[in-house]
């Protein structure tokens, strides 16, 4: 049968306040989008609750998920239930994708050059894909905890994918976001766009990585 990842959710977020975890994300959400170059058409394959896809301001915005989280989804959302592997996605479409905390939990790593070659084909050229998660060289005591993690990544393996899978990379940085907002202090979106205005934090605290790449025109 494998993972019941609608009950594996419900427990890992059992003790979030939603509200408080979408505030601090559309603070993250808004410096990613600038990143990206402010696209058009943002595609998020691996969308979970919505928390990034919700907080930016594309014309076009879908969102891919093998659990239906519908209830935290906002209007103007494209959502899709199903298998990022299978859903059927258009050809040259996407002029920005973000995949947040998913290439971990995939079986392979063929696994990750066939949904990033998939990726590949569903945006335009020039299009800029993000690839955010936890960087296993900064969190190895602590990345397993998860029980949908099963493969270790850098931010060197990470680079390496993207660039076998047709992408040029533009970006690459080890140390970015915490592995966990869950510390000792409580979320705040003031603290969170704070952290993000001081990348010298980020090389202290910062545990997941953040790569980004460009589909060459």
């Amino acid at each position: 049968m494998g993972i019941d990842y609608q009950r594996l959710y419900e427990y890992r977020f059992r003790r979030i306040d939603q509200a408080s975890r979408q505030a601090v994300w559309s603070e993250i959400a808004a410096y990613l989008y600038w990143r990206m170059g402010a696209p058009a058409k943002v595609l998020d394959p691996a969308a979970g609750r919505c928390e990034f896809i919700n907080a930016v301001h594309a014309a076009e915005r879908w969102a891919v998920d093998t659990v239906d989280h519908g209830e935290f989804q906002q209007s103007g959302v494209k959502v899709m239930v199903g298998d990022i592997l299978d859903v059927e996605l258009p050809l040259a479409h996407f002029d920005g994708i973000l995949v947040s905390n998913f290439l971990e939990h995939l079986p392979s790593q063929d696994a990750i050059g066939t949904l990033l070659a998939k990726l590949r084909t569903s945006m335009e050229p020039g299009g800029t894909i993000a690839v955010l998660g936890p960087n296993f060289r900064y969190c190895p005591d602590r990345y397993f905890d998860c029980a949908d993690h099963t493969l270790a990544l850098t931010h060197k393996s990470v680079a390496e994918h993207l660039y076998a899978a047709g992408f040029e990379v533009t970006t690459v940085i080890p140390r970015f976001l915490p592995y966990s907002f869950n510390g000792p202090l409580p979320p705040s979106p003031l603290l969170t766009r704070i952290y993000l205005r001081v990348p010298a934090l980020w090389r202290v605290v910062g545990k997941q990585f953040l790569v980004l790449g460009v589909r060459p025109g």
